[in-house]
């Protein structure tokens, strides 16, 4: 089978990420072959894929058992090939931490079989081998890999490559803990991440879940960490004992301690961090001295841990390793909150914690399984906008745990501060007055972040939100309530919540909160922060929050959040006059309208859009290549601009492309409104051109030529329009003349 029709029938199974990276190699693998990319750079193109020249002897393969004749796509190799283009060679396979379903093993088996000698290469590093590989063959090997949720990126080349760890993780009798999630968690966030780009050689990491045994041998590592836990403040935590810097070749070299306890949580920002500091200081000339291993040996280890703590301090954002972390399943963590055990000996019903109250079509249709499955066909949902599966026998619940992580569904922390419960508020409802699911959605997140240090006399408060005074999102009975409201300040609407304390949600809503001041909705994180704090440093020992918010009185609790219902003014920081998750300034407006009412939108705008959408059916046509419609739809799309501008002027302009190109050189070309600095009136000659004869070829070159002219013209259209717009706001804003003898 081709490697198009591969493509074809592979399309919707492949993540589109990792599809257009195989594209974007394919494309490089055509350019090499044309000569336009030297062969050096596209060598580590294809070696951070794994792909690699072998070792021939002729054709045959010596394996001390049997002699093998290998079908090689040329005939068999008289003498050693000149370049990877020549003979077959070898492919690496990524297999983090070892891990494989049987999905995978299957198709790895017919890829053997179907491109390779039919042996499947286990490596010293949990990698898997496929030698005799052609390389007209690999992204066709790529495809169907990524189809089972396999990459080769980066398992060779100056990168990071495969995780490795204890084969025995999760079911070992000396482990701390199961090292497999964070392996898992630290290969996918260091995979192509832009800080581990720039080495001078290969770095190397493995995970150890205890000291004693062999496990991942992490003391030969550039990093690694073996599992250990601590109790901290009366808390269990769990950690790594980090190493740094080891490696064998010719010059071995045992890793060196780098931190006897680090905190699971900062694991990936570390070693994002070693990178760093291994892409920066390490050797990039003489690969002989290139591995991390001579960078720590050079600084000494406190230096080089300084160094490194410094950058870890220093370094940009990058929010995205909580993603992989909290993908790491916490089964126990899970069943301290999500699992109640019931009266009926040996069952338990487990609650299905949903952000913001939502799941998917497909997610409920696998829940609906899974309550087949493990519930005895029992289900509810919750006033906490969860669902709870009844009658699940407590052998069963951890296999629900893990099908639950798999449908995304396995977050902990239901019915704790964690689970902030909102109504609809701004997002559908047109009563809403304040973003209160955006609210919410942000307090989730950073609450979440912090979860594992998070007081347990706070973690059990309950917080709930309204995007107005009507409380569908219950604020009264929250420990901590808020329901939306606005403030006037200097002519602009700022999204505000009041803030309530003190509700109380236990013994059926006993008792209701007290309101303490309206806060800009920006600064309702730093309010959560500073009354949990305040409640954590002053409580009386077992104090609830009500009996707390009771004793220091609302007049003191105030105090604690009066500095924060400050605005600043527009000018200086504009994010206030903006809600959560709607980066539109802030508007009531619409409050309370009917459908009916649409909004104003000007006749430029649907031109305009008109423009844009023919220029896209340009693109449908020319991809299903119908050359001739595809580049008459986009001259229409041209003349849908530019007939949308000379309106501006002539409302009634006769539909007529002659009067159309004729009215807008003379309106906006030779006045030079329709012209830029760079381009001239480059953009406007594609549409006269086009008008004044289209090549009759119609052939895919001049089909793509109209389209993308098509769309750069348009472009244009629209910052002749702001510009237009700018003059017009300009002479309104002159004076008046003064008449004479005034």
């Amino acid at each position: 089978m081709s490697a198009l029709t591969w493509k074809d029938r592979l399309e919707g199974q492949i993540p589109p990420e990792m599809a257009r990276e195989i594209d974007q190699f394919e494309a490089q693998m055509q350019l090499r072959k044309q000569g336009k990319i030297e062969e050096r750079v596209f060598a580590e193109t294809r070696l951070r894929r794994g792909t690699y020249g072998q070792r021939y002897d002729n054709g045959r393969r010596h394996d001390g058992i049997r002699t093998q004749e290998l079908r090689f796509p040329h005939g068999p190799l008289t003498k050693g090939p000149e370049t990877i283009w020549d003979a077959p060679g070898m492919q690496r396979i990524k297999i983090p931490f070892g891990s494989l379903n049987p999905t995978q093993m299957r198709e790895l088996a017919n890829l053997a079989e179907e491109y390779s000698d039919s042996i499947c290469h286990i490596t010293t590093r949990q990698d898997i081998q496929l030698h005799y590989i052609h390389i007209e063959d690999v992204p066709t090997l790529f495809r169907r890999l990524a189809s089972v949720g396999i990459t080769t990126r980066e398992a060779c080349g100056n990168s990071v490559r495969n995780v490795t760890a204890c084969p025995l993780a999760g079911v070992c009798h000396t482990e701390a803990f199961d090292v497999s999630p964070y392996a898992k968690a630290c290969a996918y966030y260091l995979l192509g991440h832009p800080d581990t780009q720039d080495f001078g050689r290969k770095f190397k990491i493995a995970f150890s879940g205890c000291r004693e045994q062999a496990c991942a041998l992490v003391t030969i590592h550039d990093l690694g960490g073996i599992a250990v836990k601590r109790v901290i403040d009366g808390k269990e935590r769990r950690g790594f004992e980090l190493y740094v810097g080891g490696g064998l070749g010719a010059v071995p070299y045992q890793a060196q301690l780098f931190d006897e306890f680090l905190p699971e949580e900062e694991l990936l920002p570390t070693a994002r961090a070693i990178g760093r500091v291994f892409a920066r200081l390490g050797e990039k000339k003489n690969r002989q001295k290139a591995r991390l291993k001579f960078v720590v040996a050079k600084l000494g280890i406190e230096e080089f841990k300084r160094i490194v703590l410094e950058e870890k301090t220093s370094m940009p954002d990058d929010p995205s390793w909580r993603k992989f972390f909290d993908q790491i399943p916490r089964y126990e963590e899970w069943a301290k909150t999500n699992v109640y055990h019931q009266r009926q000996a040996g069952y338990a019903t487990v609650t299905v914690t949903l952000p913001l109250g939502d799941l998917s079509s497909d997610q409920m249709r696998k829940v609906a399984d899974l309550v087949h499955r493990y519930a005895s066909d029992h289900a509810r949902t919750t006033v906490e906008q969860n669902i709870v599966l009844r009658w699940v026998p407590h052998g069963k619940v951890p296999a629900l745990y893990q099908e639950l992580k798999n449908l995304g569904l396995g977050q902990g922390g239901a019915g704790t501060i964690v689970d902030v419960v909102s109504c609809p508020g701004t997002d559908t409802c047109k009563l809403g007055i304040a973003s209160s699911r955006g609210l919410a959605g942000e307090l989730r997140t950073r609450l979440a972040a912090r979860s594992a240090a998070l007081d347990e006399a706070v973690r059990n408060l309950h917080i709930k939100i309204s995007g107005c005074f009507n409380s569908c999102g219950q604020h009264h009975a929250a420990d901590i309530g808020f329901y939306g409201n606005s403030r006037n300040i200097g002519g602009y609407t700022v999204p505000h919540f009041q803030v309530m304390i003190g509700g109380q949600w236990t013994e059926n809503a006993k008792s209701y909160g007290l309101a303490i001041g309206s806060i800009p909705s920006k600064r309702i994180p730093e309010v959560v922060e500073r009354l949990t704090g305040r409640y954590v440093k002053d409580r009386f020992a077992a104090e609830s929050f009500q009996s707390f918010c009771r004793r220091i009185g609302k007049k003191e609790l105030k105090t604690v959040i009066e500095d924060l219902a400050k605005v600043p003014p527009h000018t200086v920081d504009a994010s206030f006059y903006s809600d959560w998750g709607d980066p539109r300034e802030f508007t009531i407006g619409d409050m309370g309208t009917g459908e009916c009412a649409g909004e104003i939108v000007s006749l430029t705008e649907f031109g305009f859009t008109a423009a844009e959408s023919d220029a896209f059916e340009s693109q449908l046509l020319l991809d299903d290549a119908q050359y001739r419609k595809a580049d008459e739809m986009a001259y229409g799309a041209m003349l849908t601009a530019a007939r949308t501008l000379v309106q501006l002027q002539w409302p009634d302009v006769p539909n007529d492309p002659g009067t159309i190109v004729s009215e807008f050189r003379t309106r906006f070309v030779e006045p030079k409104l329709f012209w830029d600095t760079y381009h001239h009136g480059q953009f406007a000659n594609y549409l006269f051109n086009r008008h004044e004869g289209a090549d009759q070829r119609f052939n895919k070159d001049t089909a793509h030529k109209t389209v993308e002219e098509a769309n750069l013209f348009i472009d244009a259209a629209h910052k002749c329009y702001a510009k237009y717009q700018q003059s017009l706001n300009v002479l309104k804003a002159s004076p008046a003349p003064v008449a004479a003898g005034a």
